[in-house]
């Protein structure tokens, strides 16, 4: 079985984590994937992606130390983060997706979007949110 889990290092985002890693331990050999997506170019910062590079190896730790599989991957492929993971769980027959979400107002997702809602409608498998 595959997982994937949408990491930004958030509260929201170690829940779904966890939440992954107690699927993962369900299954014999599950294969975790800690996903971050950056949209690359000139926005970020070498501190940014040194900041996204800590959370995933803080993330693989936890998940090695518990037996189970995991690769982590920082995503900068010029898509939003949504169109991103989705690509990459169809790309690698990702089985389940799982997501830590934050409140938006209708303001914030009418301008920025929600990445949440976009994996959520266009996922090619389930998908499991967590506040």
């Amino acid at each position: 079985m595959k997982i994937l889990v949408g990491y930004n290092g958030s509260p929201a985002a170690r829940r779904a984590l966890d939440l992954a890693l107690a699927a993962a331990k369900s299954v014999e050999s599950a294969l975790v994937y800690v996903v971050t997506s950056m949209e690359g170019g000139s926005g970020e910062t070498l501190q940014d992606i040194q900041e996204v590079e800590e959370k995933l190896h803080e993330a693989k730790a936890i998940i090695s130390k518990a037996g189970v599989a995991c690769e982590t991957l920082q995503l900068a492929r010029g898509l939003s983060p949504g169109e991103d993971i989705v690509r990459f769980a169809e790309d690698n027959s990702v089985n389940h997706i799982f997501l830590g979400i934050e409140k938006k107002s209708r303001t914030r997702k009418i301008l920025l979007g929600s990445t949440a809602q976009y994996i959520i409608l266009r996922g090619p498998c389930p998908v499991t949110t967590t506040k």
